[in-house]
C-alpha cells in the first residue's frame, strides 16, 4: 500500500505547475536536528497573478493559504487570524515575567521597607525600593539571559518536527532544554550570594540600596530553575502550536504573584487602602495578619514572583507528561541527557544567546551604572535618577516583550512552513508578523509621547516631597520621550527577523552584527 501524503491538504488539491516538481534538498538527520526545505521553481516578484503560465498563479495564490489546513466541510482561518490565534498566547506568555516585575516595581514604589546599616536600622522610602527592585532584577536576567537565548531555538527544532511529520522527535529538544536550565540554575546560587555584593559596590551604589538589591536579586537567584525551566518548556508548547496551555499558566501566577505581594510586600499592615481595587486584596492582608506576618518589602516583592514562576513550571510540565502528550509525542521517552541534541541547540542558538547576553550587559550597565552617575554628575540624587530610568524601563518592556512574542509565534509558524516544504509561504507569515508588530510598536510610542507624565506618576507616591516628585516625573518622561520612541522601530524588525532567522538555520550573522552594533 503505498505511503498517505503529509503534505497539506490545501496544498494536494492545487493543479500542478508546469516547471520540474520540488525535490528535497537533504534528509533529515536521525536525531531530528537538521530540516530541508523544498526547492522549487520561483516567482518573480515582478509578475501579477493574471501574467503568470496555467498551474504557477494556483501555487503563488496557495501562498495565502492557511498554515493548517481546515477540517472538511469548515472555511479555513484567514491567515491574519491564524497569526494572532497563536501570537496572543505567545505574547501573554513572554509579558508574564515582564508584568511581575512591573507590578514588583508597582507595589514596592508605595511601600517602605527597613534595612540595618552599619548596626542603625533605617526606613527607605518606595522610590528607592523601585531602583533596588530594577537594579536586581536586572542583574539576574543578565545571568539568565544566555540560557534563555540558547533554548529559544527548541521552538525552531519542534516545530520543524510537527511540519516534517515527525512529532515524537521534539520532546527531546524540550527535555535538553531543562538539562540546561538545571546546569545554569545551580550555578545562578553562588552567583547571587558571593557575587553581587560586589559587582553592586563596583557600579559605585551605597548603602541601603545595596542590600536592599541584593535581598530582591539573592531570592531570584535560588528561584532561576523555575523561571528558565519554564521558558523551556514553554517553547515545545509553541513549537506544537498549543500555547494556550503556557498562557493560562502565565494569568494563574500573575493572579497569584499580586496575591502573594499584597500579603509579603505589606504584611500585617495591609494594601494601601487608597488602592482602586484594595478591597479584592484583602483576603491576603487578612491571612497576613493571622499569622502575624511582619512587612517584607522588596524580598516578599522576589518571593511572590519566585513562587509565581513556579506555576508557569509545575502545570505545563504535568500536561507535558500527562498520558495525552505522552501518546501524541512519545514524551516521557526522552528525558535523558543527549549530546547530540545539545550540539543542535547550540549550533543554531549560540547567536542568539551571544546577542541577548550582550543586549542585557548594555542595558543593565546603562540602568544601573551609568544612569546614576549621570545624577551624580549633574549634582543630583543619583538613587532619584535611578528609580526615573526603572520606571520608564517598565513600560518599555512591556512594549518590547509582546513582540519578542510575536517572534515566537513567527518562528512557530515558520518552521512548520519550512518543514511542510513551502519557504513561500513561510516569507509571507515573516512578513505578516512584522506588520503587526510595527503596528503595535507605534500605537506604543504615541502613548510615550502624549501620556508619559501620567505614566511616570503611576510609579510615584504621593506621599514624598514635592520637590522629589517633581523630577522623578520630569527625568522618567525625558527617558520615555526620548530613548524608548527611538527605539520602537528598531526593536520590532530586530525581533520578528530574528524569529524568522531560525528555521531557515540563518541566526549566525544576523545576532553576531547586533551583538557589535549594541557594543558599540
Amino acid at each position: 500500500m503505498p505511503e498517505p501524503s503529509t503534505q497539506p491538504e490545501h496544498s494536494r488539491t492545487l493543479p500542478s505547475a508546469p516547471e520540474t516538481p520540488p525535490t528535497p534538498t537533504r534528509e533529515v538527520r536521525a536525531d531530528g536536528g537538521a530540516y530541508a526545505g523544498l526547492e522549487g521553481p520561483a516567482l518573480p516578484p515582478s509578475r501579477g497573478l493574471t501574467d503568470l503560465p496555467p498551474g504557477i498563479a494556483e501555487l503563488a495564490e496557495a501562498a495565502a493559504a492557511p498554515t493548517t489546513p481546515a477540517p472538511p466541510g469548515q472555511k479555513a482561518r484567514h491567515p491574519l487570524v491564524e497569526m494572532l490565534l497563536i501570537a496572543a498566547p505567545t505574547v501573554v506568555t513572554m509579558t508574564s515575567y515582564t508584568v511581575m516585575q512591573f507590578i514588583d516595581g508597582f507595589m514596592v514604589s508605595r511601600a517602605a521597607d527597613r534595612v540595618v546599616v552599619d548596626g542603625v536600622e533605617r526606613l527607605v522610602a518606595g522610590d528607592q525600593l523601585v531602583a533596588a527592585q530594577g537594579n536586581g532584577g536586572m542583574t539576574v536576567w543578565l545571568a539568565m539571559s544566555m540560557v534563555l537565548g540558547l533554548t529559544g531555538v527548541i521552538n525552531t527544532y519542534v516545530s520543524q518536527n510537527l511540519g516534517a511529520g515527525r512529532p515524537e522527535r521534539g520532546p527531546a529538544y524540550a527535555w535538553n532544554g531543562l538539562w540546561l536550565s538545571a546546569f545554569a540554575a545551580t550555578l545562578m546560587i553562588p552567583y547571587g550570594v558571593a557575587l553581587l555584593p560586589h559587582i553592586y559596590a563596583w557600579l559605585g551604589h551605597e548603602q541601603p540600596l545595596r542590600s536592599l538589591e541584593t535581598q530582591y536579586a539573592t531570592i531570584l537567584c535560588y528561584g532561576a530553575f523555575l523561571t528558565l525551566g519554564a521558558r523551556s518548556l514553554s517553547h515545545f508548547f509553541y513549537g506544537i502550536h498549543k500555547p494556550t496551555i503556557i498562557m493560562v499558566c502565565a494569568l494563574l501566577a500573575n493572579i497569584l504573584n499580586i496575591f502573594l505581594n499584597a500579603m509579603l510586600i505589606y504584611g500585617r499592615d495591609g494594601v494601601p487602602a487608597d488602592w482602586a481595587g484594595a478591597g479584592l486584596l484583602q483576603p491576603a492582608t487578612w491571612l497576613a495578619r493571622t499569622i502575624g506576618l511582619a512587612p517584607m518589602g522588596v524580598s516578599g516583592a522576589a518571593l511572590g514572583t519566585v513562587i509565581g514562576s513556579g506555576i508557569e513550571l509545575v502545570i505545563p510540565l504535568g500536561v507535558f507528561l500527562g498520558p495525552g502528550t505522552n501518546r501524541a509525542f512519545k514524551t516521557r521517552a526522552a528525558w535523558r541527557l543527549s549530546a547530540p541534541h545539545l550540539r543542535d541547540i547550540l549550533k543554531i542558538g549560540w547567536p542568539a544567546a551571544l546577542m541577548f547576553l550582550n543586549e542585557m550587559i548594555c542595558w543593565g550597565y546603562l540602568m544601573s551604572g551609568l544612569l546614576p552617575k549621570a545624577g551624580e554628575a549633574a549634582g543630583e540624587d543619583p538613587v532619584l535618577h535611578n528609580t526615573a530610568g526603572w520606571i520608564a524601563l517598565r513600560y518599555m518592556h512591556l512594549s518590547f516583550m509582546p513582540a519578542m512574542g510575536m517572534s515566537i509565534a513567527v518562528t512557530a509558524i515558520v518552521g512548520k512552513c519550512m518543514g511542510m516544504g513551502r519557504p513561500d509561504l513561510a516569507a509571507k507569515r515573516a512578513w505578516l508578523g512584522l506588520s503587526v508588530t510595527l503596528a503595535y510598536m507605534g500605537l506604543c510610542a504615541l502613548a510615550f509621547v502624549a501620556l508619559r507624565e501620567q505614566m511616570v506618576r503611576v510609579f510615584v507616591d504621593d506621599g514624598l516631597e514635592p520637590e522629589r516628585i517633581d523630577a522623578l516625573v520630569r527625568i522618567g518622561a525625558s527617558v520615555m520621550a526620548r530613548k524608548e520612541v527611538a527605539m520602537r522601530y528598531e526593536i520590532g524588525v530586530g525581533v520578528i527577523m530574528w524569529g524568522n532567522d531560525y528555521p531557515h538555520h540563518e541566526g549566525t550573522w544576523p545576532h553576531s552584527a547586533e551583538a557589535i552594533e549594541r557594543t558599540m
